[in-house]
């Protein structure tokens, strides 16, 4: 019997060891790291307290790109979360086909299996100055152009538009999947009793998936502070810093400027906030709890 009572523990082990060896004690080691001045072309580090915390948060770049990733993560809750879910409600209402339902799930998750490499360079072309398809089409309307990615207002709008362009697909496809779980016994019930297509959405299939929906807001919230790849491959952070955000700022100072303490401080940071949104919103939107 005791070892019946304690097989879900052993078969847990090793998953809890991976996480814990890989995921907490990393996390631990980078809080370290953040109270020294590191190098990495010299084994030795020299304490500094919380010194690296007020280099950060003294830097004049820091509101900029705390403003950025800000921005980039409103944003993406109103179009990716926000659009996506109201797509997804379409793509599972009835006046859409099957067969046509089908294209245009493939069609708008299509985006985020491109590299967002390949993104970024796709964009960088879209939004050139000169042969670029955006400027070309306001030229043929006889609208002024802009140096999108040239502009130090515009820059940092232009990667988010690149984003929503990729992910809000995925956010979509996923909302589909929880739509699909719900009862259909719920939305026939509410279609007898006179409810339209709009009151069946906003009373049964948005609550029924509200799980997946507070998933879909986290996996918005902490990517929107992970974000990198897609500012390094446009703008690299300017023109200036005016694109700069946390992601692309932690690579500069650990790789390029080997300020390795400085880069920690900033990983600390993008944890802590991550972290703290989330659990901000587990707790005001109740998950598990009816």
């Amino acid at each position: 019997m005791k070892t019946k009572k304690h097989t879900p523990y052993l078969y847990m082990l090793p998953g809890v060891l991976m996480v814990l060896f890989f995921v907490y004690i990393p996390v631990l080691m980078n809080i370290g790291y953040s109270f020294f001045r590191l190098s990495s072309y010299s084994s030795g580090a020299t304490f500094v307290g919380i010194d690296n915390y007020k280099r950060l948060f003294s830097d004049q770049v820091f509101p900029i790109m705390l403003k950025n990733n800000i921005a980039y993560c409103v944003i993406s809750l109103i179009v990716q979360v926000g659009f996506g879910t109201v797509l997804a409600l379409i793509l599972e209402s009835s006046a859409i086909g099957d067969r046509f339902k089908s294209f245009f799930r493939n069609l708008y998750y299509i985006p985020a299996l491109i590299s967002l490499t390949a993104v970024g360079l796709m964009f960088t072309f879209i939004y050139e100055p000169n042969i670029g398809f955006i400027n070309n089409l306001l030229r043929a309307f006889e609208l002024p152009t802009y140096g999108w990615l040239g502009d130090s207002k515009l820059a940092i709008y232009c990667v988010i538009a690149m984003s929503q362009w990729q992910f809000t697909g995925y956010i979509t496809l996923l909302m589909v999947v929880a739509f699909q779980n719900v009862p259909q016994d719920y939305l026939e019930a509410a279609a007898i009793d006179g409810a339209g297509p709009i009151r069946r959405a906003i009373s049964i299939m948005i609550p029924q998936a509200k799980e997946q929906l507070l998933v879909c807001t986290i996996i918005t919230v902490i990517g929107a502070f992970k974000l990198y790849t897609e500012v390094y491959a446009t703008t690299g952070g300017g023109p200036g810093n005016s694109s700069q955000v946390m992601g692309l700022f932690l690579y500069q100072q650990a790789f390029l400027h080997d300020d390795l303490g400085m880069a920690a401080v900033t990983g600390v940071f993008i944890f802590a906030i991550t972290v703290t949104l989330s659990i901000i919103q587990i707790r005001v939107t109740r998950s598990g709890q009816d």
